[in-house]
């Protein structure tokens, strides 16, 4: 059966890094006397940051091999690229059975924990008061949101599926990057479980204000409560079938503040989901409205929650760009830098014994575009290692 193919609206991440430049010059034909038009502002290139700068993890070297990856089984911090060649599992291959893929439409007017949604018209200023938040003036608004459905052919109707949820939808704006066929040649090479995917967009906008960044960077269990209470049961309802309740059965992934939204919804619910994914993940401060119990919104996991607290029962796998995100908006607080972000995010793992593991890819920016046909399927091997499914 063909797989079902969804065209997404593009990641609302293309704002580069530094302070803005001006180098437009007026036009030789402008009047005499005429208002000189407003000077075109060019935002330069976020710059490559050394993979070797003093702080950072050390890295074992897998880099200067196009497409080269650490072993699937291997934890710890490793360095890719710069040039990248797609694994073979981002390809069909002749024989291997094919899923299902099904969508079905959530209405905001018919959500409990997120209902209405919320938009702005603008970026927001600075809070005087606050440096660390954002002062935003939104508006409600009702949306709609596609949940795409992966039902793997190997499923047996009536037993518990582990489960895969995915944030942004299911096709990271790639068209080669079609996660079923990805899970696909993964579950046929038995790899990976015979895991049944949710892949849930987000409900509008990005950011400070819009409804996907009050869904993804508030650091609250609010949203892995929509989905385990609103968007499962729709999914075991309208598909006939059944998801485990084992959390060590049940992983989440995104990119950009989906990444953190994954481990989010791990953090504060690991009875729901123990193992993560994250690429690009917005471990910076972008949650909004302003929480004082997690001033720095998601830098906070770096910074106080993970190296303050027990280890939680968290499989961890992150991937970030030399070239990622560098101080995107107009805060300048020190806590939005992707890459410091993820570096500082992997050593603390490391320091209180976590399972995780940590790419630095080179030559490739925010969402790591390049490098993911090369590191995903191996990426979604090394979530799985060591599960064992429960009769339950």
């Amino acid at each position: 059966m063909k797989h079902l193919i969804t065209t997404l609206r593009a990641l609302p991440f293309v704002m580069m890094a530094g302070l803005v430049t001006s180098t437009s010059l007026q036009g030789a034909d402008t009047p005499k006397g005429a208002k000189e038009a407003p000077k075109k502002q060019d935002r330069p290139a976020v710059p490559a940051r050394p993979f070797d700068a003093p702080g950072t993890p050390k890295f074992t070297r897998f880099d200067g091999k196009p497409g080269a990856n650490p072993p699937a089984e291997a934890d710890g911090d490793f360095l890719v690229g710069p040039d990248y060649v797609a694994a073979p599992e981002t390809k069909a291959v002749p024989g291997v059975p094919q899923g299902k893929v099904e969508q079905f439409v959530m209405d905001s007017k018919d959500c409990k924990l997120f209902n209405p949604g919320i938009a702005r018209k603008v970026f927001g200023t600075p809070d005087p008061k606050n440096p660390k938040t954002l002062i935003v003036e939104t508006h409600n608004i009702d949306y709609k949101r596609t949940i795409t459905v992966y039902i793997p052919a190997q499923y047996v109707p009536g037993t518990a599926a582990p489960l895969l949820v995915t944030h942004d939808g299911p096709g990271f704006g790639k068209p080669d990057m079609s996660l079923p066929r990805i899970l696909d040649n993964l579950i046929a090479q038995k790899r990976i479980p015979a895991l049944i995917a949710v892949m849930i967009q987000n409900g509008g906008g990005d950011a400070q204000g819009h409804e996907r960044g009050k869904e993804y960077d508030t650091m609250s269990g609010l949203f892995a409560e929509f989905i385990q209470n609103e968007v499962l049961p729709l999914v075991e309802k309208n598909y006939k079938v059944k998801i485990t309740s084992d959390p060590d059965g049940r992983a989440t992934m995104g990119t950009s503040s989906g990444g953190s939204a994954a481990l989010i919804m791990a953090w504060y619910h690991p009875e729901w989901f123990r193992r993560v994914l994250t690429l690009s993940g917005t471990f910076v401060n972008q949650q909004w409205p302003f929480n004082p119990e997690t001033p720095g919104g998601a830098w906070d996991f770096h910074d106080k929650l993970i190296p303050n607290s027990e280890p939680k029962p968290i499989r961890l796998y992150m991937a970030v760009g030399d070239r990622d995100l560098l101080n995107p908006n107009v805060m300048r607080d020190g806590m939005h830098d992707w890459v410091e972000a993820n570096n500082r995010m992997a050593k603390v793992l490391k320091a209180k014994g976590y399972s995780y593991k940590y790419l630095y890819c080179l030559n490739s920016g925010h969402g790591i575009g390049n490098a993911r046909p090369q590191i995903l399927p191996g990426a979604l091997e090394w979530l799985w290692k060591g599960y064992e499914p429960k009769t339950r």
